[in-house]
């Protein structure tokens, strides 16, 4: 008689095991999110900016210039104009919601530059060591100090004369170009610093040995190793950056960097000033724009808490 023929064990389909475990993973993200009462309430508050942001014409119509004015110049609100007028007589609710397009953008642009080199740079440095990660930090250091406004009014000249005025990225011109390549700049340091200390934690586990032993170079392992295990990190610091890099923005147009036809909460501010604006009473031309700056901040400062709750491993709950 011959002997049975053993059943061969199926082998799972390793792809769809991962994209279940995601999955999975994905919803059980969401319900402890579900369950921050201020994440959510941080969470609504950006979805509503997000989507004036990328379509104020559906809500105010195209942006009011100084030969479309549709008021008398520093009405106060009233049924026709909600938010008054500025002293050009342009309707300050469709200056502020377009405002929210150029602000958000600038935001935007100027985190990921932020997160980008900032976590390249961490990652580098907490996991190579020695002199490598001496020079790196030294490097980052630098720039930790660099003022932000001073290197502002000076990098401004040179960016403008290297890209060119009439310039364009994303309908944003070479004016807001220098506002996001100075957060930028002076954003990412802080943001390496942060990611290089977890890194250092991860390289001594016992995962990064094994890979190391079975041949697995330094940029697979940062790759396919190290960087897994700090997107966590970094996804609870892109919100918060995003929050510094939208008050930053707002406070260089403040100062006079921003685009006066492209009207950002900080340039209506700025215009708000020049105008005599606190002098005369007129409370509504800076209230809706400085409302907008606090109520943006807040909200990614709430997602950004709820986040860093949800995704530290070390504040999840025991079983």
């Amino acid at each position: 008689m011959s002997a049975a023929t053993p059943a061969v064990p199926t082998v799972p389909n390793l792809r769809a095991e991962r994209w279940r475990l995601r999955i999975r993973s994905a919803r059980d993200f969401g319900r402890r999110f579900s369950r921050r009462a201020d994440g959510v309430v941080g969470l609504v508050i950006l979805l509503v900016f997000a989507v004036l942001a990328i379509a104020p014409q559906l809500f105010v119509g195209p942006l009011e210039t100084v030969t479309r004015a549709s008021g008398a110049p520093l009405q106060a609100p009233s049924s026709a104009h909600l938010f008054g007028t500025d002293e050009l007589g342009r309707d300050l609710l469709n200056l502020t919601i377009h405002g929210a397009r150029i602000s958000m953008a600038i935001g935007f642009l100027a985190t990921i530059i932020t997160i980008v080199v900032g976590a390249i740079i961490g990652i580098v440095a907490g996991f190579l060591g020695g002199q490598i990660d001496n020079v790196l930090m030294r490097f980052t250091d630098f720039f930790l100090v660099l003022p932000t406004f001073v290197l502002a009014i000076i990098l401004a000249p040179v960016i403008l004369d290297v890209i060119g005025a009439d310039a364009e990225l994303l309908g944003i011109r070479a004016t807001l170009l220098v506002i996001v390549t100075v957060i930028g700049v002076t954003s990412w340091a802080a943001t390496a610093r942060i990611i290089r200390s977890q890194v250092l934690s991860i390289r001594e586990r016992m995962f990064v040995d094994r890979a190391r032993v079975i041949g697995g170079g330094p940029g697979h392992i940062m790759r396919r190793h190290i960087l897994p295990n700090v997107v966590n990190l970094i996804v609870a610091n892109t919100v918060l950056t995003f929050a510094g890099a939208v008050f930053t923005e707002t406070t260089l147009s403040f100062i006079g960097l921003g685009d006066p036809f492209q009207p950002s909460w900080g340039q209506i501010l700025n215009a708000a000033q020049g105008s005599g604006a606190p002098g005369l009473g007129a409370w509504w031309y800076i209230a809706p724009p400085a409302a907008c700056v606090v109520l943006v901040i807040l909200a990614f400062t709430l997602v950004g808490n709820a986040l860093d709750d949800i995704l530290n491993p070390k504040s999840a709950p025991r079983r």
